[in-house]
């Protein structure tokens, strides 16, 4: 999906949510040095800014990681522990802004373990796998890769040789939700990124990303949902989302939080089973400026969903409340067996 574009299809890993990011429930849990910047700064959401005159106490403030200079052999390490454990499509080792001070080289490895593993076990495991090989990477630049690996992966180790500074680490993929959490749950939001909810087309990202709308808790402003560019023609705009597997939905949540003067003026919610006909789930209805909407929905079984609002403007959330089928959870099971074959 290009800026401005109009009906893309998400074909680039690029595309795919942030596994990685902050508000997903990313963190970094380790690193050996972070002796000029922090290396929380690694998954923040947003680009890394950059004050020219910004100078503390240990030198030059940066958005970023950035360890001391080595003065003996060895390389800079950091742990990040997913938001939501996936499959990884590729990753970006992001520079801005470090010209002279950027490592030369990377590497990222990957890892699944279950629980809430301590530091101390996740620096003692065994079977951290290559998703990026130890690679050349430029300053100031966000160096982009992708990753063939179809493993679960719920921790990445990033190396930088030898030293030097990265802005931030973005790791793009698919999650793949456990089906015992799901069950335990009962009623979930089956759009929520962290259940395996992916954005499969969208007609307009001019302002943000419609990979917001299926991010955890309520948006705190609204540069945290989705908003289209202003239509000067007789269409609409539209998101469409794929379930992590079949469901059957409960209730739908059209939420407009802090969109005042620019939601949409109505709304419809349709779905379909694989590649059947699409199906009316929530039919033509007003939306209204900074409000949550929900709406009880046939129970009908879907694997995706097409929101369509009309003609333009913005949304903060996209909520799904219900539960897979039984054939969905079958099929989620399978998955999650197979990325940890």
């Amino acid at each position: 999906m290009e800026r401005q574009g109009q009906g893309d299809r998400v074909t680039g890993y690029r595309e795919l949510p942030d596994l990685a990011v902050r508000n997903l429930g990313g963190g970094v849990v380790w690193a050996d040095d972070d002796a000029f910047a922090a290396r929380e700064n690694l998954i923040t959401p947003g680009p890394s800014v950059f004050d020219p005159a910004a100078f503390g106490h240990k030198g030059k403030v940066y958005d970023g990681w950035e360890t001391r200079r080595r003065r003996e052999p060895g390389h800079d390490v950091a742990i990040v522990r997913l938001g939501v454990p996936g499959i990884v499509r590729g990753v970006v080792v992001d520079t801005s802004w470090f010209t002279g001070n950027h490592p030369p080289e990377a590497s990222v490895e990957g890892i699944h373990v279950d629980g809430h593993p301590s530091v101390d076990d996740l620096l003692a495991a065994d079977g951290w796998t290559p998703l990026l090989p130890r690679t050349a990477i430029k300053g100031d630049t966000e160096n982009a890769f992708a990753v063939t690996s179809g493993q679960l992966v719920s921790h990445v180790r990033l190396r930088i040789f030898p030293d030097g500074g990265v802005a931030r680490l973005r790791v793009h993929g698919e999650a793949i939700p456990d089906p015992r959490m799901i069950d335990a749950l009962g009623t979930i939001d089956l759009a929520a990124l962290e259940y395996g909810g992916l954005v499969s087309g969208c007609s307009n990202l001019f302002y943000c990303s419609p990979n917001n709308l299926l991010l955890p808790g309520p948006a705190r402003s609204m540069g945290e949902g989705w908003e289209t560019a202003r239509r000067r023609d007789d269409g609409n705009d539209w998101v469409e989302v794929t379930l992590a597997a079949q469901s059957s939905v409960a209730v739908a949540e059209l939420d407009t939080s802090w969109f005042l003067h620019n939601a949409p003026g109505s709304a419809t919610l349709r779905g379909r089973d694989g590649d059947g006909p699409w199906q009316d789930l929530v039919l033509p209805t007003a939306l209204q400026p900074d409000t949550r909407h929900r709406f009880p929905v046939p129970g009908v079984p879907v694997t995706a969903v097409r929101l369509d609002i009309h003609p333009d403007g913005g949304m903060a959330r996209l909520r799904l409340h219900g539960s897979p089928t039984p054939a969905g959870r079958e099929a989620l099971e399978r998955r999650r067996r197979d990325a940890l074959a």
